[in-house]
């Protein structure tokens, strides 16, 4: 097991930049607004030969109460699993009574314990450290965290007190740890997407069993993209929760801007997305472009709808004809009714994330790919384009997640729309494809004889021209007799 160390503070003293400054990562969401961290989000770090898991907390100290209690016992939390503390303070706002209440708690977890005296670039660097020896913590240090100044030394004193943690191939100063693991490392990646409230981070509780992600009756509050590891029935997951996309117009806040963007990049960097709807207030047209958004980025798909508890028997076959209508695109995905908060239904929704996945991810044999072809053509054959038909001849697969089909032929770029989702279709459930869309690819063969000189001479070709002009004039005549 690697060492463990915890980040922890009041709001806006600069944890998250210190965060991404050890791990060499832009994972945590920084800006000049306070209370933006409200989950855990864990990363790894190296330094002089040895590595250790970081942890970003959400800011303690101050406020109390709704959303705040929770954010604490996130941080607490993070405090049980660590090895050691880093708390950070800020030198240009001095020593506050939240700093006091945080270093009195610190210290009776018995952990070692170490002073990061942050934004010390912002004051006399000779006394930005001077008052906050108050708070009686032995190891303070003046550090910069967005310039890296002074991170160097504090985590020398941090890794020497460290158990001993799991050697790296290099060694020397510290060093960033790509945090975003590869695909076969993380297991599948699921993001789970939706508007603002639906119930996205009650949801992955409830996946984990345990309150891993900060949960409250408040639209927005997850404003980070956390990745969390999940192993189950011998498949390793890797759960993203995102923040609550709301129509553009509506998004105000900067910082809401970048958790759409850091959600957004989360549906590009996943395997499958789950997206998750309301089912007491219905499909709206943010459901539906967010599904959209899914389907153009190729990601094989789980449809989610929550609440469903409650519901009358009128409300819930209602709820179903207002999907079936909204989301006709997605036929392709596996749907799910369930109450997160109690539980109903939850327990199936991995499954259908596997197949999912291994539909998004198989191999597609060449021979089945041109007999099924055939067997469309054969059934439903493409139209006429200027009195010549198009001719779909070998298809092979180009490409997964999503499967690819790349078909070659003759006058491919006249097959229409309505055509080539009818061999999608025909595809998807042919080769059981479900839960994941498939794209068609048009390859049209070359002309051998385009850019060739014309062997012919003018005057044999003026020669030509008269045979069939001739022959013309005799097949009229005797069809005229």
């Amino acid at each position: 097991m690697q060492p463990v160390i915890a980040l922890v503070g009041r709001p806006n003293v600069g944890k998250s930049t210190l965060f991404n400054r050890l791990t060499g990562s832009r994972d945590a969401l920084v800006a000049d607004y306070p209370g933006l961290t409200r989950d855990r989000l864990y990363g790894h770090c190296r330094h002089d030969g040895r590595s250790a898991v970081v942890i970003d907390t959400g800011g303690m100290g101050e406020e109390s109460g709704g959303v705040a209690d929770a954010m604490h016992e996130q941080a607490r939390a993070a405090v049980a699993e660590a090895d050691a503390v880093i708390l950070l303070v800020d030198a240009g706002a001095g020593l506050t009574a939240g700093d006091h209440a945080i270093a009195d708690e610190l210290r009776r977890s018995g952990l070692p314990l170490f002073l990061a005296v942050n934004k010390a670039d912002m004051v006399d660097r000779r006394t930005a450290s001077a008052e906050f020896h108050a708070l009686g913590i032995a190891g303070v240090h003046s550090i910069a965290a967005r310039r890296g100044a002074g991170v160097e030394r504090l985590m020398e004193a941090v890794f020497a007190a460290l158990p001993e943690a799991s050697t790296v191939e290099e060694g020397g100063a510290t060093a960033p740890v790509e945090t975003d693991v590869e695909e076969g490392d993380a297991g599948i990646r699921v993001a789970v997407l939706g508007r603002p409230n639906v119930g996205k981070s009650t949801l992955i509780n409830r996946l984990l069993g345990e309150e891993r992600v900060v949960v409250f009756d408040q639209p927005g509050t997850t404003r980070d993209s956390i990745a969390i590891p999940l192993e189950r029935d011998g498949h390793r997951f890797t759960l993203i929760d995102t923040a609550g996309i709301r129509r553009r117009a509506r998004v105000s806040e900067m910082v809401e801007k970048f958790s759409v963007v850091k959600s957004l990049d989360a549906i590009q960097r996943a395997s499958v997305v789950m997206l998750v709807t309301d089912a007491r207030e219905g499909i709206t047209d943010q459901d539906a472009h967010l599904a959209g958004m899914a389907v153009e980025a190729g990601r094989a798909l789980v449809l989610v709808m929550n609440k469903w508890d409650g519901l009358d028997a009128s409300d819930k076959t209602r709820a179903r004809r207002e999907l079936d209508r909204r989301f006709v695109f997605l036929g392709f995905a596996r749907r799910h009714f369930i109450s997160a908060l109690h539980g109903t239904g939850v327990g199936l929704l991995l499954d259908s994330v596997v197949r999912a996945h291994e539909a998004a991810h198989r191999t597609l044999p060449t021979p089945e790919l041109n007999e099924l072809l055939a067997r469309a053509v054969a059934a439903h054959p493409p139209p006429m384009v200027r009195g010549r038909r198009i001719k779909l001849r070998y298809a092979h697969q180009g490409g997964h997640n999503p499967p690819v089909i790349v078909i070659h032929g003759n006058q491919t770029r006249h097959v229409p729309a309505s055509y080539t989702r009818y061999l999608e279709n025909f595809f998807r459930e042919k080769l059981d494809l479900a839960g994941t869309p498939v794209r068609i690819e048009y390859r049209t063969s070359d002309n051998p004889f385009a850019g060739r000189p014309n062997p012919l001479t003018p005057r044999q070709r003026a020669r030509r021209d008269r045979v069939i002009r001739h022959a013309k004039q005799r097949r009229n005549k005797k069809r005229r007799s």
